[in-house]
């Protein structure tokens, strides 16, 4: 298990806003979405949704899939940590098969 907690996307995107001097307000303008959008998912109260991710792909010159990595990478590291014991109570295919050639 990692010891590091996964980065929320909106982390990444309050650094792009920095790099490029934006505020959340007048990124909300220009990508045409509620300032409130924007300031959920750099807070790391909202997620970057498709919808979002082709519109910051757009003004920042970025592909959407670039947003929707980070905003997948952050769900399943997130999961992952929640479901350790679960998980590791789980045997692969390749474990059962292997034990009922024996």
């Amino acid at each position: 298990m990692n010891d590091i907690a996964p980065i929320h996307p909106g982390e990444h995107l309050a650094e792009f806003l920095e790099e490029f001097q934006i505020s959340q307000y007048r990124l909300a303008r220009e990508i045409n979405v509620p300032p409130r959008r924007v300031n959920e998912i750099i807070h790391g109260k909202r997620g970057i949704s498709a919808d979002t991710a082709l519109r910051l792909g757009c003004f920042f010159g970025t592909t959407p899939e670039f947003w929707m990595n980070l905003q997948s990478h952050f769900t399943l590291e997130s999961e992952r940590e929640r479901l350790a014991s679960d998980l590791s109570q789980i045997h692969s295919v390749h474990t059962i098969s292997a034990l009922a050639m024996r």
